[in-house]
């Protein structure tokens, strides 16, 4: 069932909760609230508007520092009474700086990192390294080496997963094929891509053959 603005229950105060959600990680980035002028702001501007409910007033998030979240998906509950926001982030969601406002642990031990997420921070670190080439990393030493180097490095790891496999050593194989999916992190920042166009291709991929 596809709703408009106009179907969603909005609090007594106009409000509605928005979990803010990073799009490629899917880590929860910040909660805020939303009323309707600020909804239809964001969904306007393809950037996240909220309301302030100490100021009373709307918001744009990232005006002032910068870190921008770009709208890729805003969904809504069964019960239309709330929703969640998937964005690209520009910076940190936390105006402590962090990169969500949930850093801290109530109960329990804190979670590790999911396997899909460190590939978007590898990401994020390859991007940084390209930009400040930080003296003595290997990721600048081969951005100054060039599309050249980057490529021999990927034929050369992508031969030792072979190898590897070829010798059934899973510890050996796991190490190797990380070695390739960072030289092909660094290949493809090198050539402009991002991951989540690759990912998007094997989505598109999947969701052809479904219907099949």
């Amino acid at each position: 069932m596809s709703v408009n603005i106009d179907d969603l229950q909005f609090d007594e105060k106009g409000l509605i909760p928005a979990i803010i959600q990073d799009a490629a990680t899917y880590e929860v980035l910040t909660l805020a609230y939303m009323n309707k002028e600020s909804l239809q702001k964001t969904i306007k501007s393809g950037e996240t508007w909220f309301f302030s409910r100490s100021r009373q007033e709307l918001w744009h998030k990232g005006e002032t520092s910068g870190h921008t979240q770009k709208v890729v998906n805003i969904k809504y509950d069964c019960d239309q009474d709330a929703l969640v926001v998937l964005v690209k982030p520009a910076g940190p969601a936390c105006h402590l700086g962090t990169t969500s406002c949930f850093e801290q642990s109530l109960y329990g031990e804190p979670t590790e990192i999911l396997p899909y997420v460190i590939l978007h921070k590898l990401e994020e670190i390859i991007a940084e390294r390209e930009v400040n080439r930080p003296e003595g990393a290997y990721t600048t030493y081969l951005f100054e080496k060039g599309v050249d180097k980057i490529l021999k490095k990927v034929g050369e790891e992508a031969a030792e997963v072979i190898i590897a496999a070829k010798n059934g050593d899973k510890d050996e194989l796991q190490w190797e094929s990380a070695d390739l999916l960072y030289h092909l992190l660094v290949l493809l920042r090198e050539q402009k891509v991002e991951l989540a166009d690759v990912l998007g291709v094997l989505a598109k991929r999947h969701e052809e053959k479904s219907k099949q």
